[in-house]
Order: structure tokens, then sequence, then C-alpha cells
């Protein structure tokens, strides 16, 4: 699945002392932009490191993200509203789909999506681990990517999400360097298509 494990994800919240559907709920109601670095590993059911990545992201509510891969391979991941791009560097490859189609049941729904969040998750608190408090939102929509998502927080900052596959799989991105609310230019979540790249759907 090369780095394409995602449709991300990102937020902060402003309740301390407060549960992770809380701290999700405050995020929504309170961050309309987000900017950050982060890393990404995937490991397999039988515990081993399939992959490991690393670059930028930010987002802009509602439905407007992208995700620069910069390390090991260069990939990029852009919302612009209405359509989502993948771009594969080393393919020269770009793939395009209606965002209608792919954002539903994903981090990216939670996150740079509308307020809906319960009509598309079941959400639920989970208990403290790794210092972080934990919200775990459950698709209800079973023909997703994702069987469940889990979002860590400390104090007032998202700084861990895992997502879990149908495959056993589980991807943990963590964040640094995390702004909310940034000035974004418009240009950054449109995306150009680059010359001499194979186009595949619309």
């Amino acid at each position: 699945m090369r780095l394409v494990i995602l449709l991300f994800a990102l937020g902060v919240s402003a309740t301390v002392h407060a549960g992770g559907i809380d701290r999700l709920k405050a995020f929504i109601a309170g961050a309309r932009a987000v900017e950050a670095d982060f890393t990404q590993h995937v490991v397999d059911k039988s515990g081993r490191v399939t992959q490991k990545a690393n670059g930028t992201m930010a987002f802009a509510r509602p439905g407007k993200f992208r995700w620069d891969y910069t390390a090991p391979y260069e990939q990029v991941i852009v919302g612009d509203g209405a359509k989502l791009w993948l771009y594969d560097a080393d393919l020269e490859q770009v793939t395009v789909k209606p965002l209608a189609d792919v954002i539903a049941g994903t981090p990216a729904a939670l996150l740079a999506g509308d307020n809906a969040l319960e009509k598309y998750f079941t959400l639920k608190d989970v208990s403290e681990a790794k210092g972080l408090e934990w919200l775990e939102a459950t698709p209800r929509n079973r023909d997703t990517s994702f069987e469940r998502i889990r979002m860590g927080f400390k104090g007032d900052t998202l700084m861990q999400m895992e997502l879990f596959d149908h495959f056993g799989q589980r991807t943990t991105l963590e964040f640094s360097r995390l702004v909310r609310n940034p000035v974004i230019p418009a240009a950054r979540f449109k995306f150009t298509l680059p010359k001499g790249a194979d186009v595949i759907g619309e």
C-alpha cells in the first residue's frame, strides 16, 4: 500500500481534565485549520514494523487537506473540497477520485470533515495509556479501510493516532510542531498536475 495509509488526520482540543470525546468535540468547535509535522510507522499483525515515513500536513475544515510525504518516498495527498488527488513521484502517477466517495469513515471525516461526527462513527472514551488520554472511533459504515481509529491526547494537544485496518495492521501517526488555526494560503489545497504524470480516474 506504499505510504498511502491514512486519509488524514489531526487536531487539538481545549478542555482540560476531559475525556477523549469531549476533547475531540472541543477541537471540532474551535479549530478550523491545523498544521503539523508527522512521523508514521506501520506494524503488521505479527508485530513487525513494515513501513516508516515522515512529512508535513495541513488541513482546513471542511474537507480541505494536504499530506506531503518526504521520506522514504515523495508522495502528495490533497483534498481540495471536491476531489482527492494522490501523486506518487516515483511512479509519476496521479490518482483522482471524488472526495465524497472516499472520505466517509476515515480520519479525514473525523477531523477535516463536517460536524456530524456521530453520524459516521461510534465514539467512546478508552483507558489512559502511554501517558495519553484516548478516544476510539468505530466507523458505522463497515465498508471502509479502517476497522477503528484511536486518538491520544496530552493536555490540549493531539499527540498520536492509531489506525487499525481489516488485515490486522496498525498505523501509528505521531505529531509534532502542531499549530492550531494558522493562516494557510488557499493555494496549498489546490493540486497542480506535474508535467508528464499519468492520470488515473477522472
